[in-house]
């Protein structure tokens, strides 16, 4: 009986810690109304296994909002203009603001900065992105094409990253990627949360190169606004 009963005490617990996941698993992506890119010059890609579910593009949303945009997901996505491009070292920085902290999700989900981004739109796509949570926790993920880590399996934790006081307060994040020399870094609040080799990056199945287009990319059913989103160059010095 001892034995039975630390074998069913064991499943207990087993199913405990695999319940959250399960329910992250389960949360499907909704259609958001009025869905589309609403901003000339901008375009977009949903994930593969977004496709693959039924999704498409017009189901999230990319609006101006003020003097920058408004992003609503449904199916998680990038977006970029064309014409942002960078080469060399530079920073690509913006500020994102969840007006109600997981108000379309019951857990966080991420949303930042894209850079090097190279045949977007098309099945061969690469690109970097650095993502922020509001609890507190970031990623850095990119496609080379197929999705690759480069900070753990669920991201991780960093003082830098503000916390929402609770779900449906706003929490807002200013995200940057930086490629400098050999590293690329990512700084969330002014702070640089994680620095990687370039060497690390640009390689087979992953970046083509550090030089390329920029960009946003947000998770599933995720609501922010962005401002700010702009491109800086180091100055040199004569």
């Amino acid at each position: 009986m001892r034995y039975l009963r630390s074998g069913i005490l064991t499943c207990a617990a087993l199913a405990a810690i695999a319940a959250p996941f399960e329910s992250r698993a389960q949360d499907s992506a909704r259609a958001v109304a009025g869905g589309g890119i609403l901003v000339q010059g901008w375009a977009g890609k949903i994930d593969a296994q977004e496709a693959t579910a039924g999704q498409v593009l017009a189901n999230s949303k990319f609006a101006a909002e003020g003097v920058g945009y408004r992003v609503t997901t449904g199916p998680a996505v990038t977006y970029w203009n064309p014409a942002n491009r960078a080469a060399g070292d530079y920073t690509v920085k913006a500020t994102f603001t969840e007006p109600k902290y997981m108000s379309l999700n019951s857990h966080p989900h991420p949303y930042g900065i894209v850079v090097a981004g190279n045949s977007l739109g098309t099945d061969q796509q690469s690109y970097l992105y650095c993502a922020a949570y509001g609890n507190g926790t970031f990623i850095v993920r990119g496609f080379g094409p197929a999705p690759f880590r480069v900070n753990g399996q669920r991201g991780e934790p960093n003082a830098a990253v503000r916390k929402a006081a609770a779900a449906g307060e706003p929490v807002t994040q200013e995200i940057a990627v930086s490629v400098r020399g050999d590293k690329v870094e990512c700084a969330v609040n002014g702070t640089v949360v994680g620095s990687y080799a370039k060497a690390d990056l640009v390689s087979a199945g992953k970046l083509a190169s550090t030089d390329g287009v920029y960009g946003l990319r947000f998770a599933h059913n995720t609501d922010a606004i962005v401002s700010g989103l702009a491109v800086s160059f180091p100055v040199t010095k004569r």
